[in-house]
């Protein structure tokens, strides 16, 4: 797969694992040492990015509330799934931070919360409340938690402050037993409404929800934000991984740069 298809090393990975599997939890025989295979090498690409221009055009071309997710992906740099989890109690207006939970690597962080969001997150959590009080009204066994969680604080659940700031729109029966909850939205549906809206948008662009994570440190890169700001922004462990936004903003230093012959 690495020599004569020239995969990408995850698909290399993915199969390599597939076959580890197969061996220890179905023949349950032992892989034994692979010697002398050539690895598929990962390589680090630029990403894409997208103008401001380019940003507002996407959203304005979304639905709630799928408009205000990509808000909260580019105005804070989140991961989808960060974006997606986030639940009632990580909001504070009073010192506009916001907190992530549980991100990529088991880490939190706080962030910034953006002034030109405040009053509609105001109102979707206006309409988290009402719905929670309809919820709770049918009885319903509250909102899904880390399973110690729940054991540790069995009422944690029907509490608004652990609710989904973006709910999802049915209830989800828990199997063999008569619990009904509400889980958050699928990602699976942003990323089909922000793909729809950039085809609409006409933006010649790969542009996906991560997309607007790279435009955030791009933009603030771009800012003149230093690379340390930006890497505790977004939650990189080391800032080599930071670094590769260098390569998306245009350098005064490197490309404006003059030949040796123009002087």
């Amino acid at each position: 797969m690495a020599v004569a298809k020239k995969v990408a090393a995850s698909s290399q990975n993915q199969a390599f694992n597939a076959l580890l599997f197969l061996f220890r939890h179905v023949l349950e025989k032992e892989f034994g040492n692979v010697e002398g295979v050539a690895r598929a090498k990962r390589k680090s690409s630029i990403p894409v990015v997208l103008s401001r221009d380019e940003v507002d055009r996407i959203i304005a071309r979304l639905d709630a509330p799928y408009d205000l997710v990509a808000k909260l992906l580019y105005g804070c740099g989140l991961r989808l799934f960060e974006c997606l989890q986030l639940r009632v109690r990580d909001l504070n207006f009073a010192m506009r931070v916001l907190t992530v939970h549980d991100g990529k690597g088991q880490k939190d962080r706080t962030l910034p919360l953006p002034k030109a969001l405040v009053s509609e997150l105001q109102a979707q959590l206006d309409r988290v409340s009402q719905a929670h009080e309809a919820d709770l009204a049918t009885g319903y066994a509250g909102a899904f938690l880390p399973a110690a969680l729940g054991q540790k604080y069995p009422r944690a659940a029907r509490e608004l402050a652990w609710q989904w700031l973006f709910p999802a729109l049915t209830l989800t029966p828990v199997p063999d037993t008569d619990e009904r909850r509400r889980a958050h939205l699928h990602e699976t549906l942003v990323q089909k409404a922000l793909k729809d809206a950039v085809r609409r948008s006409r933006i010649p662009k790969r542009a996906s929800a991560h997309t607007f994570r790279h435009s955030f440190a791009s933009h603030l890169l771009q800012a003149n934000y230093d690379i340390r700001t930006i890497q505790e922004l977004l939650g990189h462990s080391d800032v080599r991984t930071t670094m590769i936004y260098t390569h998306t903003v245009r350098s005064v230093t490197l490309k404006d740069a003059k030949s040796s012959l123009d002087f």
